[in-house]
């Protein structure tokens, strides 16, 4: 329901602010949270608003435009019920071309890390679109911390490696991560060292991942599959047409068998999507469980939700 002019009630956030201050009174404790997700449609007139946990700063993420009054309403709102846990506010538009941040209450403190139990992560808050640390992959990394030990995994879409830290920080003997990005794979690198991992027991290459089979596969054999793609980069992967390409090549990637996570953030793409891209290329694999999503971010329709799902590969038959 909202207001009669037009702004929508603040109930649902500041209830789940004010929730998170009562477990965490001093936020830089804490492991880094979404406090708020409107995207998951069940709070009328929030549904284009998150709210995230990093240190002590908040990030406000508005996915389409709001009057300045409304806006100028719920930061009032927020710092009220967050100020002194929270030093700082950013107001991300995330609609608008170029994705504008303010930031507000104080200047950004140096060096702002998400943190997750003992492990940290390097992030450019307010300076892209994305943070640089995906909080609804955290079902994953769970997976993945229990899977990893003495295991290689090959990392493909590694973006800034959090699962190569996760993996190695659990023991795993080697990590190779891939992606086209080398200013990423940078900040990879850093998310090691201020973790201080053992340098040898990761790699990072920057390839063009559906052009670069070879290169991978020579670095393998691999015990652990991570498939993380985004939805849609333009001259780079469509999920619909690209995904199963992926899904092809696990046979040659796991030659003794092992495990797949697949993942994919596609609202549109059911689970039958991931399903049927496993049945169709790699018929082999056996479905093992969807991983339950994270509780920080629920959804009308858990077809929408995040897609993490486990499968299993036999190893492959030797060639005759």
């Amino acid at each position: 329901m909202s207001k009669p002019d037009g702004m929508p009630q603040f109930d649902a956030l500041l209830a789940r602010l004010t929730q998170f201050l009562a477990v965490n009174p001093e936020s830089r404790v804490a492991d880094s949270r979404r406090i708020f997700h409107g995207r998951g449609r069940l709070f009328s007139g929030l549904e284009q608003i998150t709210l995230d946990a990093f240190e002590d700063v908040l990030l406000l993420t508005l996915y389409q435009p709001h009057s300045e009054q409304m806006i100028e309403d719920l930061v009032a709102k927020i710092e009220l019920a967050a100020r002194p846990a929270f030093s700082s506010l950013i107001v991300q538009h995330r609609y608008a071309e170029g994705v504008p941040s303010q930031i507000l209450w104080r200047p950004l403190p140096e060096n702002i890390r998400a943190k997750r139990g003992n492990l940290h992560f390097s992030l450019h808050l307010g300076q892209q679109q994305n943070t640089g640390f995906f909080l609804d992959m955290e079902p994953g990394r769970e997976w993945l911390e229990t899977v990893a030990k003495d295991k290689r995994v090959l990392n493909l879409f590694a973006y800034t490696c959090a699962f190569s830290v996760v993996a190695i920080a659990a023991g795993a003997s080697k990590v190779v991560n891939v992606d086209m990005s080398r200013a990423a794979l940078n900040l990879g690198r850093v998310n090691h060292q201020i973790n201080g991992l053992d340098k040898a027991r990761s790699e990072f290459l920057a390839e063009d991942i559906l052009k670069s089979w070879g290169r991978i596969k020579r670095r393998g054999p691999y015990d652990i599959v991570i498939l993380d793609p985004p939805t849609y980069q333009k001259g780079s992967f469509i999920a619909e047409k690209d995904y199963v390409k992926l899904v092809r090549r696990l046979p040659e990637l796991l030659p003794n068998g092992g495990q797949v996570l697949a993942c994919l953030n596609a609202p549109e793409l059911a689970v039958d999507f991931l399903v049927d891209q496993f049945n169709f290329a790699c018929p082999s694999a056996v479905l093992s469980t969807r991983l339950t999503p994270s509780e920080d971010f629920p959804d009308i329709d858990p077809n929408r939700q995040l897609k993490l799902l486990v499968f299993n590969v036999p190893p492959s038959e030797p060639a005759e």
